[in-house]
Parts: C-alpha cells; structure tokens; sequence
C-alpha cells in the first residue's frame, strides 16, 4: 500500500465546530491515502468507483471502500501542521457499515508516511447511517498530515470525515491514549505488516503514559515472537531498539523487549499474577510486565503485556559478562539456558545425554566457542547425573512453588537456568509463560481436585524433566523440608490470601476500559481458543474463576505441603498518628516511629495498652 497524493483538492464548505479551544474550521486538504478502491458490483479493484474522494466529497450517501481489506487508510494533506480539536465521521450506507467503523483509528503525523504518526481517537460505538458522529480531540500537537485507518478485515469503509482544527506546531503537553493504560504505537516502514519471527522489519516505536502527558518515540525493528502463541490470530511481538533504554517503569535497560499477546488468557493478567508470586516467593529476578493498548500501522491489535525480554544484563539476569581474552577458557564461562521443548528450532541447543533439550541463550549465537558449548551440556549432564554437587537448592524450589502454586501445566516444558562464572552453581529461574496457568487449561482441569503436583498430574515436562524434579522434590528429605520451610515462611509474610486476592482486584480494575476494547476487537469471550477448559461468558467471570482458584490453591499447597496457616496474630492495624506509638522488630529492639517507612517484614507495633503484630507488604 504506498503513499499517493490525490490530483483532487477539497474546497472550504464553511462549516464550523465550537470546541473548548474556541471556533475551529472544518479543514480542507488534499486528498490521500489508498489508492485502489472496490467495486462491490465485480468485486474487483477500481479508481472511479467508492474512491477515497468519496470520504470529503460532503455526501452521506457515497463512501470510501478500499480494495484491501486490511491496513486501507484515507487522510488529508493539510499543507501546513494544525492542531486538530474536533473530528467528525458517519458510517458507510451498505451491509454492516455501521458495525465496520467500529475500532476505526484516526492519526496525526508530520511525515507522509505517517511513520510519526500519533493516535487521536478510536471509535468505540456503533455508528447511523446519515448522521454524524463526533468527538473532541485533546492532542494538543499539530499536524501536517492526517487520516482516518479502518479497523481489520472491513476494508476501510467510511461515508465522510471531517477534521477541524486550527494552523499551528501544537507542543507535546496533552497526547492521546486508547484507555488508562499506556499505548504503545508503532508504524512500520512502507507499512509492512510483521509475518515472522526472522525477518526484523524497521519501525518507529512511541509509547505514550503518564496521563497522556508522556512520549517516548525511538527508531528500532519490530518482528513477532513466541512458539504456540504465533500461531493465534492475535500475534505476539518482539521489538528492538537502535539503542538501549528503559520503558515505562522497568528497571532494565535494553534493546530487546516483548508484546505478550494473552489471546487465550481471557483475564489478561495471568503473567502478572506469576511475576507476582515470583516476587512474593523472593526470586532474585522476576520479568518487568506491563499491561499496555498497542496499535501497528494504525490498527488497534489489542491488549498486551509489555514485558521483559529474557536476557544477560543488568536488572535482568544479572552475569558478569565473559571477557573476549577468556572465551577460550570454559571454566570462565557464563551461562543461561533453557530446558525447551522446542529446542530443535533454535540456532544453539544440545539434547542431554538424558534426553533433555536445552537452549543456549547466551553466550549469544554469534559469539559463543565450540569450547563454550561443550563445557555447558558437561555442566548440564554433571547437574542431571547429581543435582546436589550444583544445583542451588533455593531458586529451584521457589521457581517449583510458582508453578504449582500457579498451577502452570508448562512449567517445565520451558525451565530457564543460568551459571556464573566464578562458581559452578546453576540456579533456576526466571519464571517465564503462565497464559495456561491458573485453571486456564482443559488438560489439567479442574487442578484443585488432583491429589498431586500439577508436573506429575497432567503437565507438560520436556525431556527428562519430570525424573529430575521427582529426584529432588518427591525423593529427597532434605529438599522437602527446605521447601516447608520457605513455604511456611511465605505463607507468614508475603503469600497470604488477602494480598494475591487484592491484587487480581487491583488488576480486574485497572484493565476495565482495556479489556472492553480488546474483547471487541477479539470477540472470542464465549469460544474455546487454545487450551481454555471452560467460557465463563464475561470478562468478570473469568476474573472470578482466577481469585477462587488463588484462594483454593492456597489451601490445597497448605495441605500437600503439610503445612498449617497460623496468622500468628498478624493483623491490619488502623494507627492513630496523632498519638505516640512504638515500632520493634520481631527481636523486640525499636525500629522507627514511622509505620510509613517501613520495608516488607512483620513487626510489633504499641501504643498506648495495645500492643499488635502486623504485616508489611
């Protein structure tokens, strides 16, 4: 689809709209946009009938249709930027045309092919034929050049667009976002579609937050990614910037991030919910994730979650970097793999001599020695022959204890681990992939009511896997009992009901307006998509079906794990700050007299005669 610039220039008509910005024109431009129209008489391409012309031509009764179906566009060249403060649209008169402008996107940009194309506003309501429809725009930024994309498969159908504003550069103090969320927006160059996971196409990437009051635009490549996941009509992706940076609030600085596609976790927060559980459970390193609206090209795609990408570096999985002058010594190397089931699809991998699969993620493909790679499937096959001599105990039963408290049928399908170079001890970790955990998968439903472990009971173990995890966790005194004590621990302090089941609330809440749109623009809410056991009908009831899995599971490790909930007296204390009070740690020495600087233990608060233990998470 290319750029083309029409031969045909709309007059002023005279018609004008009050805004809160005072009387703004109605704009006139030239035409732009796709080119080739369709002619629903022959079903073939055309540049005299339904043409894009037809969108300004101040006629209900005629409209644009594109002849591609998807990516189709019809804009103006305004000659000069303006801020745009109003813009108006009615639906086209012919079969569901006023259903087809449903999650129509209108764009901003200063470039003509919209690469620094930003969102103005996305139609949510069903539209009526001859009557216009409008809405107020708050993107305080001019522009030279703006356009109306149609939503996916609707061959951008439009009666007529109006845009008013007034001539000006704008500034950046007011942008537009879809919902709550940030929008993450990207626009490809010559609008190519992403189509594997090879193939890195260049793109700008803007993502606009902070109660639209802040952009970040940067150049990099964008390609999809997963395994399973590619395969959904809803596609995941990778991006990666020219440079490194921070997103958002991550605390990772990188090129390489990710767009997780929740297609079949209809709550649109199971990995949240694990990373929260990692970091309730003490993993040193639990993955950045943020819910997050994103656009491609201009077409809305849906809710995702921007996340990590699983790597070597600061903030992240944190290895000293191998020194080039000791890469041909093995015993300095550095490493972090994966027991994957897919293995033999990746460009650096070993199967062990037990018969596991492992992907080498670094060293990197392009830097890694033959003698590197043999020293790692020694280490892995010398872990597997006696995990005792290597393995650290610790992030091996936290990462267990998120999957099975998750109930994360993949757990290990996909394991990551990782070594340093300056000892031989592999640790487990991070946790990684929960979109079929939490009672989302038909071949381990209803979980609760199994009398084990979810890798022994129905899940999906890589390998020899499940041999080396009933080594350790079934076989082993000492292991057990290390696992009751960190679970009795958690279970004290930071995994407690209340705050697993706060945060889905928080997490139900916060992705309101997302899900509504997401869920239009892929209305599967009551359909079996991937590996879904049960509709629940609503985005309510799928969070629902989430919490009263957390509750119950709780209870069910409590029992497997022969453990007893005591509160120990630990309760929520409402402090009257205008009196004197006194907070000791658990030792009984005095810690502050600020509950509000508190970091996440238990304490013993006192004052006056009442004296209570509480918790701080």
């Amino acid at each position: 689809m290319k750029y083309i610039l029409s031969t045909i220039t709309i007059l002023i008509c005279g018609v004008f709209a009050t805004t809160a910005q005072g009387q703004d024109s109605k704009l006139t431009g030239t035409v732009i946009g796709t080119l080739k129209s369709v002619d629903y008489s022959t079903n073939t391409a055309s540049t005299t009938v339904n043409t894009r012309e037809c969108a300004f031509d101040d006629n209900l009764n005629t409209y644009f249709a594109a002849y591609d179906r998807s990516f189709a566009w019809v804009g103006l060249d305004l000659g000069e930027p303006h801020v745009i403060t109003r813009i108006g649209w009615t639906p086209a008169r012919r079969s569901r045309g006023n259903e087809r402008i449903l999650l129509g996107v209108f764009e901003g940009a200063n470039t003509p092919d919209f690469m620094d194309a930003l969102p103005l506003y996305i139609i949510t309501e069903i539209g009526s034929y001859g009557i216009m429809d409008y809405a107020n725009i708050t993107c305080s930024k001019g522009f030279r050049y703006v356009r109306y994309v149609g939503p996916s498969d609707e061959r951008c159908n439009i009666a007529e667009i109006e845009f008013y504003g007034h001539a000006g550069e704008g500034d950046e103090s007011n942008l537009y976002r879809l919902t709550n969320l940030p929008t993450v927006s990207i626009h490809t160059e010559n609008n190519v579609e992403p189509y594997d996971k090879i193939h890195d196409i260049n793109a700008l990437i803007t993502i606009i937050s902070d109660k639209d009051k802040k952009l970040r635009t940067d150049s990099g490549t964008v390609r999809l990614r997963g395994n399973k996941s590619i395969s959904f009509p809803k596609k995941p992706y990778r991006i990666k910037y020219s440079s490194k940076h921070k997103v958002l609030d991550s605390p990772a600085k990188a090129k390489k991030w990710t767009l997780i596609n929740n297609y079949g976790d209809k709550t649109l927060m199971r990995n949240l919910l694990a990373f929260e559980l990692s970091r309730c459970l003490e993993m040193p390193y639990t993955p950045y994730g943020q819910s997050v609206d994103v656009l491609v090209n201009g077409e809305y795609k849906g809710n995702y979650q921007l996340c990590d990408h699983i790597d070597v570096r600061k903030n992240r999985v944190e290895l000293v970097d191998t020194l080039a002058e000791e890469r041909d010594d093995p015993l300095s190397t550095a490493f972090l793999i994966e027991a994957d089931a897919r293995a033999s699809t990746e460009d650096c991998w070993f199967t062990s001599k037990k018969g596991t699969p492992m992907t080498i993620h670094y060293p990197d493909d392009d830097e890694i020695t033959p003698q590197q790679k043999t020293y790692i499937e020694d280490c892995f096959n010398a872990l597997e022959e006696d995990w005792k001599k290597t393995l650290d105990l610790n992030t091996f039963i936290r990462h267990f204890l998120v999957g099975e408290l998750s109930g994360n049928t993949d757990t290990y399908w996909s394991t990551y681990m990782y070594k340093h170079r300056e000892n031989d001890t592999i640790f487990t970790g991070p946790v990684w992939d929960f979109d079929i955990a939490f009672e989302n998968d038909q071949r381990t439903y209803p979980i609760n009511s199994k009398k084990d472990f979810v890798y022994r009971s129905g899940g999906s173990n890589t390998g020899n896997m499940r041999t080396f995890v009933d080594n350790i966790i079934v076989r082993d005194a000492e292991a057990k009992a290390k696992m009751q004590e960190i679970w009795a621990k958690a279970r004290e302090t930071t995994v407690t009901e209340r705050h697993l089941v706060d945060f889905i609330s928080q997490q139900e809440e916060n992705l309101q307006e997302s899900q509504k749109l997401n869920f239009m623009r892929w209305p599967i809410m009551n359909e079996l998509v991937h590996e879904n056991p049960k509709v629940w009908g609503s985005y309510t009831a799928e969070v629902q079906n989430v919490r009263q899995y957390m509750s119950e599971r709780l209870l069910w490790m409590d029992k497997k794990l022969g453990y007893t909930y005591k509160p120990n007296g630990i309760a929520d204390v409402t402090l009257d700050t205008t009196l004197p009070y006194q907070i000791y740690d658990l030792s009984g020495q005095s810690y502050t007299d600020d509950v509000q600087r508190l970091p996440r233990g238990i304490y013993i608060v006192k004052q006056g005669s009442n004296t209570r233990k509480i918790q701080v998470r």
